[in-house]
């Protein structure tokens, strides 16, 4: 998440009311988890075990609740609660907006484009050429739609990131200030979820297809031409790539990759990242040939222990 403008650090530190290691004119210009981070963005940590893996990432400036040695080229921010810091900086450069219309009136839509009663159109929402959008669709703020999209019946683009710190009186969330981005010729079923970014994209590529049903997690990214069939869920940081067919109720953890071209049958879980070009089923996820062939050998279980009696 960039901010409007390049901010120094002393004008972070003043928001967060915490101290800095670095110069006061230290440029910030945005903010951003770990596995998306660029030079000039803020990145959080809270445990030790992964002070390191933040202090040596692109992030330049380190929101961190110990002061440790500042890398050479980078400054730190010292906070007793960097969860709670990262969140009062969202909400700080991306507040939450107020609408009380069903288009809002900041929101860009193309020639062609059609919209069905009852549907939602938040602030800062950019829909393209000759999109359908049917009744009872929710499309929060900053969410970016392409060209010749269409959204079928009770769909939701731009939900809060799934994402959660556990403390002694309950769940903290981290909010969300990323947004969802769908490119060209997509399709998407009625009744899907797909999360923002927490501070990124949750991107759907170009010409890719969604069933009814399904879910996205955020900051996930799916490339182009995929089929996603219906019930499937996908978990928050999944990098699906280009031509990949996904059938019913799959389920995924986070983080993982799906290889371009890989088929996922239907009720797999997949408990790992899988190379492209194969064809993969069940849980633990394996080959397909593989599962299918162990699937039949257990078949034959009872068989083998009545020739072993009878030994």
């Amino acid at each position: 998440m960039k901010f409007p403008k390049t901010q120094t650090l002393q004008d972070i530190a003043a928001i967060l009311d915490c101290e800095f290691v670095g110069d006061n004119n230290f440029p910030v210009s945005g903010m951003n988890e770990i596995h998306v981070v660029e030079p000039g963005d803020i990145v959080f940590v809270d445990h030790p075990k992964y002070y390191d893996k933040a202090l040596n990432s692109a992030a330049t400036t380190i929101l961190i609740n110990k002061n440790v040695d500042c890398p050479e080229g980078k400054s730190l921010l010292i906070s007793d609660d960097p969860f709670r810091d990262f969140n009062i900086l969202t909400r700080h450069f991306k507040p939450f907006q107020f609408s009380n219309v069903s288009i809002s009136a900041s929101a860009k839509i193309g020639e062609g484009t059609v919209i069905q009663p009852n549907s939602f159109i938040g602030n800062h929402v950019v829909i393209g050429k000759n999109c359908l959008i049917h009744s009872n669709v929710s499309i929060y703020d900053h969410t970016v739609i392409g060209d010749n999209v269409i959204i079928h019946a009770g769909t939701i683009l731009g939900a809060d990131a799934f994402y959660y710190k556990k403390r002694p009186e309950g769940y903290d969330q981290l909010i969300s200030g990323g947004r969802v981005v769908i490119k060209d010729n997509v399709g998407i079923g009625a009744l899907c979820t797909i999360d923002k970014g927490v501070t990124g994209d949750t991107t759907i590529g170009e010409g890719t297809k969604l069933d009814n049903q399904v879910h996205v997690g955020h900051d996930t990214i799916i490339g182009k031409k995929c089929l996603i069939a219906s019930q499937t869920g996908i978990a928050g940081c999944v990098i699906i790539e280009d031509e990949v067919t996904i059938w019913g109720q799959v389920g995924t953890t986070s983080g993982i990759t799906i290889g371009a071209k890989a088929v996922i049958l239907g009720q797999t879980g997949v408990t790992k990242s899988v190379e492209g070009g194969k064809s993969y089923f069940g849980t633990p996820i394996e080959e397909s040939r593989e599962k299918l062939k162990q699937l039949a050998n257990v078949k034959k279980i009872p068989e083998i222990l009545e020739k072993l009696k009878s030994v």
